[in-house]
């Protein structure tokens, strides 16, 4: 095996501020960046929160020619010259220090429910903008603020009107973090619109260079039904509105097909979540033991699903929720948030469709129809699947196998790895672009002795040469795989398994896999093993990985005072410890497998699990 080997230690490490983080790195902070669309929304996103404390009934928004941006509100505006102990103001730092913000508590003025990145929104917006201003005024006094680049150019305080309050932004969008310096005008006319209906009695005035809108709603979430139906043909007479504790919800149905969703948490847009499954589950539910309460449908017929019924749903939330958990900065998918609010909105369905029978029951007619159609469907579908699969012999990857998606296949590589908690690893810390993930449960059956039809029915063995994107024919009598270059997936297949006997035994019986059924691929050498470290030793601000005892023994003749870890299996390292030993080419050690490696295992395995015991009782009991 040939080994390639790289030090990775402290003088590769890069230590950067917040701001400069920011800058190198924007996208992991705004998403997208095609628009600077995230810096505007995290601007008014503070004007909106000052809102809904009881603060002013109007935010202006003006996209100015130049590309600049300027927001307006009517706030009760920040502590003017209030300095902090690192020499910043308290408005100062509102826009320059990272984490800094009176949104954290649940408990506090905001209630932890405020719509941006709680201490790092404004800041994102200072940080990639060429210029950036801001104005705020309170009981008398007045605190002006300049950045270019975020960083500060100057800081002034004077006197004002008394009765002046609030605080106003302007920003230059830089452009080189963006696809386009333009905000995107036509996004926010219909976001100011939803936020109006979630709002009711909130004045937005949005001028985009030159065009005004005058944006505010009477009806609140109702209104934003009614923008969504418009043209629809609406299947129902009467819509379902209600606003409960800490929510609003609206709800009408169409004869379309298709389901609009407009759920909104803590004034947030958000594509998914517990709070958007559990609405769909309690609607499929409350439907379903409603339409067999009233005979709709008799107690042996089964369920309606929820995708039948909600064909033509459109259905408008506005939760207000502390505790919520997302999965990035942006907000747009929420992992964890206080579904409480569904029990509420459970027994007030039961109440509308009591209310409103005839529509209940129209509701539950469209869906069976909606039913039959989906599984004649899905009937047909699967004959032209099965038909086509016949003719093409297409193969259809793996569920389980996380893909890349470079089209050069000479630039992908797979992992084929030992259990889920290794494969779940390799999965978050690798490229997605030009590494795939195949994790293994259990061994993988020993091809080398095994009949043909217990080759076709093993899952692990199909998936493997699946991933690999080869014809094959396994049948009862022939275990058949057509070895094509032009086909292959991927320029190296890793075997990734711990540095014990288990994964020994794992690697052994991969590689009797391949040889067995797809030798050339060894012979071609697109075959690897991953090595990762059983130790890891660090001293002061470096470390090194150590394969084995030897190394470990060659290291400390030269090196005293060192930690060392011992890692017992990949499925416990960290994702960043994985990526470090095994997914990252600058660091990793793989050794390419020859022709000699598979010979030997092939002779082990047949020692080991072939017919003859005496082989694997020397092996086990260490006889002679």
């Amino acid at each position: 095996m040939a080994e390639d080997k790289t030090l990775y230690d402290a003088d590769s490490i890069q230590s950067l501020d917040a701001r400069s983080h920011i800058r190198l790195r924007s996208g992991m902070y705004i998403g997208d960046n095609a628009t600077p669309n995230q810096l505007l929304l995290e601007v008014f996103s503070n004007s909106l929160d000052e809102y809904n404390i009881g603060h002013g009934k109007r935010i202006v928004i003006e996209l100015l020619s130049d590309n600049s941006v300027r927001v307006v509100d009517e706030g009760q505006g920040f502590p003017i010259n209030e300095m902090r102990d690192d020499g910043k103001s308290v408005f100062e730092a509102a826009f320059s220090v990272i984490n800094t913000s009176g949104k954290f508590s649940d408990d506090g003025v905001y209630g932890g429910s405020a719509l941006g990145l709680n201490g790092v929104g404004a800041k994102i917006a200072n940080f990639l903008s060429s210029e950036f201003w801001a104005d705020t005024y309170n009981n008398g006094r007045k605190e002006s603020i300049h950045f270019k680049d975020g960083l500060l150019v100057s800081r002034e305080v004077h006197s004002c009107a008394k009765g002046n309050h609030g605080t106003a932004v302007k920003y230059i969008p830089d452009s080189q973090f963006f696809g386009t310096g333009k905000t995107d005008a036509k996004y926010f006319l219909s976001f100011f619109q939803d936020i109006s209906c979630l709002c009711p009695g909130l004045e937005i005035i949005f001028n985009d260079c030159g065009e005004v809108y005058d944006i505010k709603s009477e009806n609140g979430i109702a209104d934003l039904i009614e923008s969504r139906v418009k043209d629809r043909q609406e299947l129902i007479q009467n819509r379902f509105v209600y606003s409960g504790k800490n929510f609003d919800v609206a709800m009408t149905f169409t004869e379309d097909a298709g389901v609009v969703l407009l759920p909104y948490v803590n004034y947030g847009y958000t594509d998914s979540g517990p709070h958007i499954t559990g609405l769909k589950t309690t609607i499929t539910r409350v439907f379903n033991s409603w339409a067999k309460e009233r005979g709709i449908l008799k107690a042996k017929d089964k369920n309606i699903d929820g995708t039948s019924l909600q064909e033509g749903l459109v259905l408008a939330l506005n939760l207000v929720s502390t505790g919520v958990s997302y999965n990035a900065q942006t907000k747009e998918k929420i992992v964890k948030c206080d579904t409480s609010f569904l029990d509420d909105f459970s027994t007030q369905l039961e109440v509308w469709l009591d209310n409103n029978p005839d529509d209940g029951r129209t509701i539950i007619e469209k869906a069976l129809i909606a039913r039959r159609a989906a599984e004649a469907a899905k009937k047909a579908r699967e004959a032209v699947k099965q038909k086509a699969a016949e003719k093409t012999k297409k193969i259809i990857l793996p569920s389980k196998l996380a893909d890349c998606h470079s089209k050069n296949r000479m630039e992908c590589e797979i992992y084929v790895t030992e259990g889920d908690s290794a494969s779940g690893g390799a999965k978050l810390i690798r490229n997605a672009s030009t590494q795939a993930v195949l994790g293994l449960r259990g061994k993988v059956l020993n091809c080398l002795v095994a009949t043909p039809r217990q080759i076709m029915k093993n899952a692990e063995v199909v998936d493997i040469i699946k991933a690999l994107g080869f014809d094959y024919e396994f049948t009862e009598k022939n275990s058949i795989v057509h070895y094509d270059k032009e086909k292959l997936r991927y320029g190296k297949f890793i075997i990734a398994a711990d540095r014990d006997s288990d994964g020994s035994h794992i690697q052994l019986l991969v590689l009797a896999l391949l040889w067995k059924l797809v030798p050339q691929l060894i012979k071609d050498g697109y075959v690897y093993i991953a090595l990762p470290p059983l130790y890891k030793a660090e001293w002061g601000t470096k470390y090194k990985y150590l394969q084995d005892k030897q190394e470990l023994e060659d290291f400390s003749k030269n090196h005293k005072d060192f930690q060392l870890t011992y890692f017992k299996g990949l499925g416990e390292a960290s994702p960043e410890e994985l990526g470090a030993m095994i997914i990252d080419p600058a660091t990793r050690q793989i050794a390419q497998v020859n022709i000699e490696d598979v010979q030997v295992a092939n002779q082990i395995i047949y020692d080991l699990m072939g017919a003859d015991s005496e082989p694997k009782k020397k092996f086990v009991f260490g006889e002679e």
